[in-house]
Order: structure tokens, then sequence, then C-alpha cells
């Protein structure tokens, strides 16, 4: 083998490395946005659950009630927006619905302080 084999040999190697190191950075990638979803997922599933466990207390809390007790209070709606909020989720209408990550959300608070 003459020193030019041997410098492409090299040279072809020092490629493969980086292209291993390359896929090896998109592997990482994914499974960072991955780990993400997961956690997420595992969030807004405890958020579900617990407001399910709460469904079905009420549940039982309203078989109990008579038809007097039913009466429906002025601020009603806005007690279930901020009850939703406190629950982890987005009352805004940009991303209603969606679970908040643990900081506040600025259009919801707004949203809140407008309708008090």
């Amino acid at each position: 083998m003459n020193k030019k084999e041997v410098f492409e040999q090299v040279s072809h190697m020092e490629e493969q490395i980086g292209q291993l190191y390359q896929k090896l950075g998109d592997l990482k990638k994914h499974l960072s946005e991955l780990l993400e979803e997961n956690h997420r997922l595992s969030l807004e599933n405890h958020h579900l659950r617990n407001r399910l466990n709460g469904n079905k207390e009420s549940e039982t809390n309203q078989e109990h009630t008579t038809d007097s007790d039913k009466e429906v209070t002025i601020g009603e709606g806005y007690d279930n927006l901020a009850r939703l909020y406190e629950e982890g989720f987005h009352i805004c209408n940009i991303h209603f619905g969606s679970p908040r990550q643990d900081e506040d959300c600025l259009f919801c608070l707004l949203f809140l302080n407008k309708t008090k």
C-alpha cells in the first residue's frame, strides 16, 4: 500500500465518521422530540384522569341534589373556564383546550380579566 492509498482510506473513513456523527445528531434530536411528546402526553393524560375522576365525583353529588338545588348561576361559565385554566388547559382562543406548560399564558389571563 502506498502513501496515496493510505491517505485516501483515511479520508474515506473521516467522511464515514462525519456521516455517522450527523446521523447520531439526527437520532438524538428525534429522541429528544419523542421524549418531549411523551412528557406532554403523560401530563395531558394525568390532567384528563383528574378531570374524569372529578366528573365521576360530581355525578354522584348531582344524583343527591334536588331540582330546586339546580339553579344556574350567572358566573357559572366563568367559573368553568377558570377551573379549566387551573387544571392546566388553555382557555384563550389561540390555544383553546391544549395543555399549558408550567408557565402562565398571557392570553388566557387577559381573557379571564376581561370577563370579570
